[in-house]
């Protein structure tokens, strides 16, 4: 059966769409990072050891990542708007349970909860704005999407500094509460239902996903701290890495697939989340030591840290539009290669101009350069996955896109941190400054290998024939002809 949408006379407006989209994922965006700069007040205030504190990062980080593409299975077969506002609920509530939580123990249990929301939320939110843009304007929605998506991830150390030091960490999570509370209404009346292809729902390939995946960003995150020969790590890196090896093979022979193994026959579709996976890498392993870096050694405090960061972390809400409407001109791989491009030259300038008393005149350039690059990315990058895949399979494209970023972002954490025990460490600002430099050459050099994934993306994505879904039966085939945008209709099996 064909995918279907159905519209009301008060739904489907793109400005509604972007804006509730917009802040929903804002909202799920800013929770990867926003706790990191509480964490010694939370210590304070509930106990529990270094261990317990870390949970408070990696637990949702890790539900996050794992139960995404399911999150994106479950809004193609029930209803994107439906499975939309159930994923905003579930965050909402854990919200509310964080800053409720008498105990570290219970504060993990809301953290894994709100990542659990935020799975089926956020993959969501780019598949209900794809289906309520028109194609030519799409660009330009995208980018505003990127913009503050972007600029949540990076500042989610400022604003948790900022609540932290001026009101209370519980803030942080207080926060989502009246925001959930508000879009739940509007996000029922305004946004327009829409469903993928009626197929029964792959839960093997789900299972093998989402265990998967944890197993790998667990064994990532907790490397860097019970070492990379610890029993628990090795067993849960393997047993990662096999059961999404198991994934692809059951995948690839599976008559209603989760995630089509055909998809990555097209150039466009391997590309782009090929660079996306590398981008975060590299961004998410600077941003927190970068972070640390300024708390640490130049003596600000979380909230003075992240507002030195501003010309990085807010420039997205700037570039992004504009490259936006500029992808919309031109295409979205220059603009995405132009962007990774520069976000690594600002990582290795930072690296060079780094020491104990660098000044922030000197810093400056290197932020600046990194935050143009971040904002050419975010909008582009968005555009082309979307563009990858016919158009009831965006769901899937997007909720694959996203964990890759997440898998991306605990691994980044865990290879710079890695690289930087290596080579310096705590005890000093010279030894912090000694084990930066490296992790943040690593970090350029990764983001720079982005750009070159960036670099196979075909000139013309939009146009690129995308590979039809295996299946003999001309059903089946007249279903993605029909679901295919004008001008580009699917290969032959």
């Amino acid at each position: 059966m064909s995918p279907r949408t159905t519209t009301g006379h008060r739904q489907g407006s793109t400005a509604w769409t972007l804006a509730l989209t917009g802040i929903a994922g804002f909202m799920a965006s800013l929770d990867n990072l926003v706790v990191t700069t509480a964490l010694p007040r939370i210590r304070e205030d509930l106990g529990g050891a270094l261990h317990d504190l870390e949970w408070t990062v990696s637990a949702y980080t890790l539900t996050f990542a794992a139960l995404m593409m399911l999150g994106a299975a479950l809004g193609d077969r029930y209803g994107r708007r439906r499975m939309f506002l159930a994923g905003l609920a579930v965050f909402t509530a854990a919200s509310a349970g964080a800053a409720l939580a008498p105990d570290i123990d219970a504060l993990l249990v809301a953290r894994a909860a709100q990542g659990v929301g935020a799975a089926v939320m956020m993959p969501l939110t780019l598949t209900l704005l794809t289906a309520a843009v028109p194609e030519e304007r799409r660009g330009a929605a995208l980018g505003i999407w990127g913009a503050v998506n972007g600029l949540a991830v990076a500042g989610g150390p400022l604003v948790g500094g900022a609540l932290t030091e001026h009101v209370s960490w519980q803030w942080i999570f207080w926060l989502n509460v009246p925001t959930g509370l508000l879009l739940l209404p509007l996000a029922r009346l305004r946004l327009a239902e829409s469903r993928g292809a009626e197929v029964p729902l792959d839960l093997i390939g789900t299972l093998l996903a989402g265990v998967g995946l944890f197993g790998l960003v667990y064994g990532l995150v907790r490397g860097p701290a019970d070492g990379w020969t610890d029993l628990a790590v090795l067993l849960s890196l393997v047993a990662g890495v096999a059961l999404l090896i198991g994934f692809v093979a059951y995948e690839s022979r599976t008559a209603h697939p989760m995630l089509p193994m055909r998809l990555f026959r097209s150039r466009a579709f391997s590309a782009i989340n090929a660079a996306s996976l590398l981008m975060f890498v590299g961004m998410f392993g600077s941003i927190f030591l970068l972070s640390q870096f300024l708390q640490s050694v130049l003596h600000h405090s979380p909230t003075e840290a992240g507002l030195r960061m501003l010309p990085w972390t807010a420039m997205p809400l700037v570039v992004a539009p504009l490259a936006g409407v500029l992808s919309d001109r031109i295409g979205g791989r220059p603009v995405v290669v132009a962007g990774l491009f520069l976000q690594a030259a600002g990582l290795g300038w930072f690296a060079v101009v780094t020491s104990t008393d660098v000044s922030y005149a000197a810093q400056l350039p290197a932020l600046i350069v990194s935050g143009i690059g971040m904002g050419l990315y975010f909008a582009p990058a968005a555009g082309l996955v979307m563009s990858s895949v016919l158009p009831h399979r965006r769901g899937v494209a997007s909720g694959a896109n996203n964990a890759l970023r997440e898998v991306g972002g605990a691994l980044g954490v865990a290879v710079m941190s890695s690289v930087f025990s290596a080579a310096g460490g705590l005890g000093s600002g010279a030894d912090f400054v000694a084990g930066l430099r490296p992790a943040l050459v690593v970090g350029a050099v990764t983001v720079a290998l982005a750009g070159a994934a960036a670099l196979a993306l075909p000139v013309s994505p939009a146009k690129a024939p995308v590979p039809a879904e295996p299946g003999p039966r001309p059903a089946r085939k007249a279903e993605a002809a029909a679901s295919a945008p004008s001008g580009r209709l699917p290969d032959s099996p």
